[in-house]
């Protein structure tokens, strides 16, 4: 027998946007050691009951680019059955990634052969001395799983569990939960203290990976801040992540890019005088500082180009929106055409019922009845029919940002460069099939010292009011792009989805067959989740310094998770109907007719579901025929049960968490979970720069 591992030259060091070729050869003095294997039979030796094994030692043999292969001949004694799985050891100076390993019965690789898929970090023997097992491409359930491999199983999983002590090392693969309490960097500065999410009443929240750093000084329940943070190893960026990005390069641009473009581009205390300066930096773009004069080559990755002239001139991408429409954005055509085909589709809801009433203490907040009147709402459609009867024609939709929002008002007024409402947009769907803005409502509470405020703006021939039209508008967008990147986007696909990583890694095996449908979708998210927390929602980042909430944009993103989130709802189907902006038909393509036909998102959305569900169905069937295999699965039920009651711990005790008693709802279970982390992800995410990086700031510098 002849075995090759491949292995990836370039492993244990990030290069960033170092040119390879210049370097690769000074690595190879790091992988002059052997790699140690082991294989392993599916069958126990009958005599004395252990693993059956054979050992040999793989040598360098050839280089191929970033590729190093080793090889390694060896003999099966006859009755030593099938390999199951092989035991590495890294007697390298350096971790290594190891591709794979290709097992043949010939001197060359022909149709005789077999690979073992391996995609990981194995670290040296000077850091580790356990020998990392990887299993075949075969799928077991734990019931089926071949003696021979029935130890490693569980010794693999119980690796990766932990012990829950001490803080984490960047070699290692341990997932373990904790609370956000990160989020908050009190030592350094007392306005920068944040509250802890999760494991409160107060702040629920999604369980992120557990790093155990050390308490802060001035806050022992709050994390002490690092220089990075923990994710399990091979849930880190690989060198080439799409456009060559990996962790090191995307941290060195966030470090020099967020105060340039800061003192850069416009004082945030003047904004743009008029729309020229905003298409200056795009037609023309602006002046490099200096000190961004030594990552200039990775911010070329984020824009368009970097003009080669003397006075380094950075150009942004002009957005494909204002390309097409410069002015779009100011149109209310435009308006409620972003509800359905937007960046945050997620949000549109049809009104059920007339008057619109707010569900909180109307003690506190004054009264819950909406200024937007059946009068006005008969006006605004040319009394084309009765308000009644447009509720009840399924005509009227609304943006409802009143709840949600009002009780952040005050807190936030208090903070300087900034200011909040509540708001209700309502929309009526025309005769053509389109949606058109009617009214938009604006609400302040009520205070100590005011009353409640609230009034009501209207598309208007009357110059003036035909401003605060456009002024309201760009309350409800800025409400709009709040929500969308604190709960569409943050809270929906990355914060909940990351229990979902954690618990599969701890409770299902890596050759279960339900690890290894899920694991494609959640790649590179936990590495996302920890650059997130570090740079964009931490006190004082991205996300505080973007939003109307500014310090409250993440409680904001708390309270949603407690009021709105909830697993069975998550869905694509199961999504539009609680908006109502579907109901169940089954006579309608994918059993359900949708509100309004010319819904793109869903429209679409509901083609890869339908693909989606299908594929699953029919995957998870081939493995758990009958319900009992399903209800019978440890590993399975154990992950299930991890989900909710540590990675969701604040929500576990819910009556609509779905029990996984047979196929057809661990396939439904299923299918959530990778709708949620790809194509609703993929919905919220791809279009941000050509929706949001010109239009919302022309909305809020009117």
């Amino acid at each position: 027998m002849k075995a090759i591992a491949t292995v990836k030259l370039t492993a244990g060091e990030k290069l960033g946007c170092i040119d390879l070729s210049r370097v690769i050869d000074g690595f190879v003095d790091l992988f002059r050691g052997n790699l140690y294997m082991e294989f392993v039979s599916t069958e126990l030796d009958q005599p004395s009951g252990l693993e059956k094994t054979v050992a040999v030692n793989a040598h360098k043999t050839s280089k191929d680019g970033e590729d190093v292969q080793y090889e390694a001949s060896f003999t099966l004694p006859s009755d030593f059955g099938e390999i199951g799985g092989v035991l590495v050891l890294n007697e390298n100076q350096k971790e290594i990634f190891l591709k794979d390993i290709v097992i043949s019965t010939d001197n060359t690789v022909d149709e005789n052969f077999s690979v073992i898929t391996c995609n990981s970090w194995v670290q040296a023997k000077s850091i580790s001395s356990e020998k990392r097992i990887f299993f075949t491409n075969k799928s077991y359930l734990p019931s089926s799983t071949p003696s021979g491999l029935q130890r490693l199983r569980s010794k693999d999983l119980e690796e990766k569990r932990g012990d829950g002590h001490g803080e984490r090392k960047a070699h290692e693969r341990i997932y373990d939960y904790d609370t956000y309490n990160d989020l908050g960097n009190p030592d350094s500065n007392e306005d920068l203290a944040r509250p802890i999410l999760g494991g409160s009443k107060q702040f629920p929240y999604p369980r992120r990976c557990r790093t155990g750093r050390p308490p802060s000084h001035k806050d022992p329940l709050s994390e002490s801040k690092g220089s990075s943070i923990y994710v399990p190893r091979d849930e880190a960026f690989s060198e080439v992540k799409s456009l060559t990005f990996n962790g090191k390069t995307l941290t060195s641009v966030l470090h020099a890019i967020i105060p340039a473009v800061n003192s850069a581009l416009i004082d945030i205390n003047i904004g743009f005088k008029n729309f020229t300066d905003i298409d200056e930096l795009y037609d023309q773009g602006f002046k490099v500082p200096d000190n961004l004069h030594g990552p200039k080559a990775l911010l070329h990755r984020l824009c368009n180009s970097i003009k080669d002239t003397a006075d380094d001139v950075l150009q942004f991408e002009i957005p494909s929106l204002i390309k097409k429409d410069k002015f779009s954005w100011i149109r209310d055509e435009e308006f409620a055409r972003q509800t359905l085909a937007g960046v945050n589709p997620y949000a549109i809801e049809l009104v059920k019922e007339l008057p619109l009433i707010s569900k909180l203490d109307p003690i506190i907040y004054g009264p819950p009845e909406s200024a937007i009147t059946e009068e006005i709402i008969e006006r605004e459609i040319n009394g084309e029919m009765t308000a009644s009867e447009a509720v009840q024609r399924k005509r009227l939709f609304m943006l409802d940002y009143h709840d949600l929002f009002l009780p952040f008002v005050h807190k936030v007024r208090e903070l300087q460069g900034t200011t909040l409402y509540g708001s209700r947009t309502l929309f009526f769907l025309k005769s053509n099939n389109t949606l058109t803005p009617i009214a938009i409502e604006l609400t302040r509470p009520l205070s100590p010292q005011n009353s409640q405020w609230k009034q009501v703006f209207t598309p208007s021939s009357d110059a003036t009011q035909n401003w605060l039209w456009r002024f309201a508008k760009a309350h409800v967008c800025a409400h709009d792009s709040g929500y969308h990147e604190l709960i569409s986007h943050w809270l929906r696909t990355h914060g909940s989805v990351e229990p979902y990583i954690i618990a599969g890694n701890r409770q299902l095996s890596v050759i279960h067959p339900i690890y290894r449908l899920l694991h494609p979708h959640f790649r590179y998210t936990m590495e996302i989740n920890a650059l997130a927390r570090k740079y964009l929602i931490s006190g004082g980042g991205i996300i505080e310094a973007s939003f109307s909430t500014l310090k409250y944009s993440m409680e904001l993103s708390s309270v949603a998770y407690d009021q709105l989130w909830r697993f069975d709802r998550e869905g694509l189907p199961a999504d539009l109907i609680k908006r109502g902006m579907a109901e169940k038909d089954s006579e309608a393509e994918h059993g359900l007719r949708l509100a309004i036909s010319d819904y793109p998102f869903a429209a679409d959305g509901l083609l890869i579901w339908s693909a989606i569900s299908d594929w699953v169905s029919s995957y998870v069937a081939h493995y758990y025929p009958q319900p009992s295999t399903v209800s019978d699965d440890v590993e399975l039920q154990s992950f299930w049960t991890e989900v909710r009651t540590r990675g969701h711990a604040d929500k576990k005790d819910e009556p609509w968490w779905p029990n996984l008693t047979d196929s057809t709802v661990l396939a439904d279970v299923l299918t959530t979970i990778i709708w949620v982390a790809s194509a609703h992800h993929a919905a919220v995410n791809f279009g941000q720069y050509d929706y949001g990086a010109l239009a919302t700031r022309e909305r809020l510098h009117l």
